[in-house]
């Protein structure tokens, strides 16, 4: 096979390895990320129900404020009883105590109303709180192991990364970037192996000329169809 064949061969095995790091990373990465976004969802679960929770005590007080009105109301109302001289007056009164006495009820139970609500939201941030320490404390260890993980995937990478500098010293400039030209749009599938006379990268027939080319190995040969470059696994040259 032709030396600068082989270089590019063995240079593209060494990058898809050096690509095949980036998912591992993302699979390591992606357990933590998690644990870390749920742990954010929870705190601002939190957040908002104290939000909520401050806002219906406001509720509540407006209406306890209401409440201590309307009695003070139906106090003055019950002294004014004693002073009421007509029937008109009398009637009066007592529409004007009916009405607070409905007030007084509505306002009790938009209270009693609220006070559950209150109790219910308080119950929600309990929970939240306690899931939140299993997980800050699960997190930790989460972070421990992709740390590790991680460590160990850089250091693989970092021997594969010397490996293709040792590669590149040796390689032909000229056709190293022609390897690069067409890596840039075909990525892992520039050097590709050719099957039952197609091209792996495109999966397209190549002419009988091309083919023989192929098995002899003396050039570089490319895929007249993709531009791909070619070449035959040694069992079946």
């Amino acid at each position: 096979m032709n030396k600068h064949l082989q270089q590019l061969i063995n240079l593209s095995i060494v990058d898809k390895d050096i690509d095949a790091f980036e998912p591992q990373i993302e699979e390591a990465n992606y357990n933590y990320e998690a644990a870390l976004a749920k742990t954010q969802s929870i705190e601002s679960d939190i957040e908002n129900l104290t939000t909520e929770i401050k806002d219906e005590e406001l509720k509540k007080s407006k209406n306890e404020l209401h409440l201590a009105e309307l009695s003070q109301k139906l106090e003055e109302n019950s002294k004014k009883s004693g002073d009421v001289k007509t029937e008109r007056e009398m009637k009066s009164l007592q529409l004007e105590e009916e009405i607070a006495k409905e007030q007084v009820t509505f306002a009790n139970e938009e209270i009693e109303r609220l006070e559950k609500i209150i109790e219910l939201k308080k119950e929600q941030i309990e929970v939240a709180q306690t899931t939140l320490v299993e997980l800050k404390a699960s997190l930790e260890t989460v972070k421990a192991d992709v740390d590790a993980k991680l460590e160990t995937i850089n250091k693989d990478r970092q021997e594969v990364f010397v490996k293709k500098e040792k590669l590149l010293s040796n390689v032909n400039q000229k056709g190293l970037a022609f390897y690069q030209k067409i890596r840039r749009w075909a990525k892992n599938t520039t050097v590709v192996v050719v099957e039952e006379q197609a091209c792996m990268g495109c999966h397209m027939i190549i002419g009988d000329k091309v083919y023989a080319d192929v098995i002899k190995a003396e050039e570089i040969t490319t895929c007249p169809h993709c531009g791909r470059i070619l070449y035959m696994k040694p069992n079946e040259e």
